[in-house]
């Protein structure tokens, strides 16, 4: 806990983040604090300097934006901000006579004026997420800011702002060559920054373009002395430490690898469960423990991860797929009339057949407006919510507000294509709400630091230099990112098939008895919340054991994490 004699007779204050964490400055009874160990106290100081000068204004005007706290006893207020993309959480709760604020959720709910009342939103939300989403919290007292935003309390009152926002360019100064060149030289330098000593720095490696470029730029900061971390599966489909050791081969690093057992299931997914402040339910979260833990276990308390390199440069599959959708749009009106007259008039043998079914559903996605379209396969979009949920439980949700909260944000930005818009979607909903919280928790549950190269502010800003087109060619995904690191990173691993770090969850559930018992005893438990139907809890068991193991699976642990979160919480 954070403590500060000059602001103790703020009587309405209290805050907490983890000890190492943080850099301070303090003057004229203010004290400004950085939410990132690898803040300079110059820069404080310069803040510091420039909000004695401005004021509040002075966040709009940041030429280096961070997380950071700045508390003035003297007019008795406080700015909260976070980073532009959010690479770590602040949460926030109002009281009676003030405010109460941390790193974690579970930092304020400490504060006796806080209430630890269940959202029953954010339950509803966690099931179409996997997560709870910013700005709500498992709590109903208790919010978060999202990236880019930051508070301003005063008088009694909250205010919240955005002081940053992507302009993306569809027009480059220069050219594609020079800009991969400087993203190449803007990573070492990155990782070189954030790189302590060869002895205690190493990088995951999952094998993919993110994991090896990261590790490849640490082999050369540390020559022959980078220490990777691997996890691998002894499942056919979940394993890629066959590209982890290409990168190995390729850069000379000192290669750690892991395979992740059932037995490992079983023994951290309660721990897991109750470490998050929040439900969380993405399974990759065990693979990023354990090789957290892999790397403390041989000295090393500073991992570098690859996190985010999808998310700037367009790697992710359903980008691609979004974009044939736009095909659709541009055919002339009396075109695409045509061609649904067409299609719904042929004859049922053949309109049933696949080539017409597939043309119809192609029509019907493209006239679903982005961004709903990217939750068309959203679990809680095919099926009845009310064989899901008990129906007092739905009469106090907004089931339309997850997708409120998508529409919201994809249309932010001003002047951005529809890629840019995505983009800029994941770079809340997968990496603020849900990959940085996966790897922040799992790094500091295992005793080390995590920093991410990929997100450093000028690399996501190189990113909005570069137009659509060349971040995704065509179908191409990464064609950009792909063509700057064409001599830095092994071709196979450049043209490797998606992947990452799934995973065998279901399949292990079907046959392992002790995995079987905890997640079927957790979902047992969870009848007794009112929340759910029972009788889709055991119909998500039963087709578990019939069909599509993996599938439902997945289905499995977000409840089994839910029940085990309040069992760990004690809720």
């Amino acid at each position: 806990m954070a403590t500060n004699e000059n602001l103790a007779s703020w009587d309405g204050l209290g805050y907490g983040f983890a000890a190492d964490t943080e850099a301070f400055v303090q003057a004229d009874q203010c004290l400004l604090m950085a939410v990132n160990p690898l803040v300079k106290i110059g820069q404080l100081e310069h803040c510091l300097n420039a909000y004695r000068q401005q004021g509040g204004d002075f966040v709009t005007k940041q030429a280096d934006p961070r997380a950071w706290v700045l508390i003035d006893a003297r007019r008795q207020s406080l700015i909260l901000a976070s980073d532009p993309i959010g690479l770590s959480n602040i949460y926030y709760a109002q009281t009676h006579d003030g405010i109460v604020f941390g790193s974690s959720a579970d930092f304020v709910i400490r504060h006796p004026d806080v209430g630890t009342e269940i959202s029953v939103q954010s339950i509803y939300d966690y099931v179409y997420f996997h997560h709870c989403p910013s700005p709500n919290t498992i709590y109903r007292q208790v919010k978060k800011l999202e990236g880019g935003q930051y508070l301003i309390y005063q008088d009694g009152e909250i205010s919240l702002k955005r002081y940053w926002q992507p302009v993306f360019q569809e027009r480059m100064s220069g050219n594609l060559h020079q800009a991969g060149q400087e993203l190449r030289q803007l990573l070492v330098d990155t990782v070189g920054s954030m790189a302590e000593t060869e002895k205690n720095t190493g990088a995951f490696l999952s094998g993919g373009l993110d994991s090896s470029s990261v590790a490849g730029a640490l082999a050369q900061v540390f020559p022959g002395q980078a220490k990777t971390f691997s996890m691998g599966f002894p499942v056919e489909g979940y394993n890629e430490i066959e590209y982890a050791n290409i990168a190995v081969k390729h850069f000379n690093t000192r290669q750690h690898e892991y395979y992740v057992t059932p037995e490992d299931t079983v023994a951290a997914v309660p721990l897991i469960a109750s470490y998050y402040d929040e439900p969380f339910g993405n399974s990759s979260a065990l693979a990023a423990y354990y090789c957290a833990k892999l790397a403390k276990d041989n000295g090393v308390t500073r991992l570098l991860a690859g996190d985010g390199g999808d998310e700037i440069f367009a790697g992710n599959e359903r980008y691609a797929k979004q974009m044939l959708f736009d095909h659709y749009h541009r055919l002339p009106g009396f075109a695409k009339l045509a061609l649904e007259a067409g299609l719904y008039r042929l004859p049922q043998a053949l309109a049933e057949s696949k080539i017409p079914f597939k043309a119809k559903r192609y029509i019907e996605q493209a006239k679903t407006p982005m961004p709903d379209r990217l939750q068309d396969y959203n679990y809680l979009h095919r099926h009845d919510i009310n064989d899901i949920f008990q129906a007092g439980f739905l009469a106090q949700i907004d089931v339309a507000e997850p997708l409120q909260l998508l529409r919201d944000c994809y249309r932010r930005p001003e002047n951005a294509s529809t890629l840019n818009r995505m983009l800029y979607l994941d770079w809340k909903t997968t990496l603020h709400d849900n990959d940085l919280v996966k790897v922040n928790r799992m790094c500091e549950m295992a005793g080390v630091e995590v920093y991410y190269p990929l997100l450093d502010q000028r690399i996501v800003d190189l990113s909005c230099r570069i137009p659509s087109m060349d971040k995704l060619k065509g179908q191409k995904l990464r064609w950009f990112y792909k063509q700057a690191m064409a001599d830095f990173l092994p071709d196979r691993i450049i043209n490797k098939p998606k992947h990452g770090f799934g995973l065998p969850f279901g399949i292990w559930l079907k046959d392992h008895q002790p995995l079987k018992e905890l997640a079927y005893d957790a979902i047992q438990a969870l009848k007794k919340r009112d929340y759910f139907q029972p009788r889709f809890l055991d119909h998500a068991m039963e087709m578990h054991q019939s069909i599509h193991a993996a599938y439902y699976g997945e289905l499995i642990w977000i409840l089994m994490m839910l029940e085990l979160w309040f069992q760990g919480k004690r809720l």
